[in-house]
């Protein structure tokens, strides 16, 4: 059930990002829960892959090289998606950005109601 809800908050984060920036499109509410899917997904089997090819540049940049990790696994999931459209590698990186910041906000509230 958790799952279910993160993804659905993840999904509900996409459509408001892609309503602020130019560069993100996402055709429907289906299209967004996939999105929300698809980016899991390669969350936890592409992203654990890059970190540790590029983990020397990783490692010079103090951990900012992750923010690159993070835009590539979008515009994997614009490829990867029909109706998902990355307009290039900055609208991704700030996609990536904000996304990373709404689901940390999001995922706050919800474990802030467990505590209750």
């Amino acid at each position: 059930m958790k799952i279910f809800l993160k993804l659905l908050l993840t999904a509900i984060a996409v459509i408001v990002l892609a309503n602020i920036l130019p560069g993100i499109i996402v055709s429907n509410y289906v299209t967004a829960i996939l999105v929300a899917v698809v980016i899991s997904l390669l969350n936890m089997f592409v992203r654990p892959l890059l970190i540790f090819f590029t983990l020397p540049a990783t490692i010079v940049t103090l951990g900012l090289f992750l923010f690159v990790i993070n835009a590539v696994i979008i515009l994997l999931a614009g490829k990867l998606v029909t109706g998902f459209v990355v307009s290039g590698f900055l609208s991704a990186l700030l996609f990536s950005v904000l996304l990373s910041v709404f689901r940390s906000f999001l995922f706050s509230l919800l474990k802030e109601e467990k505590k209750r």
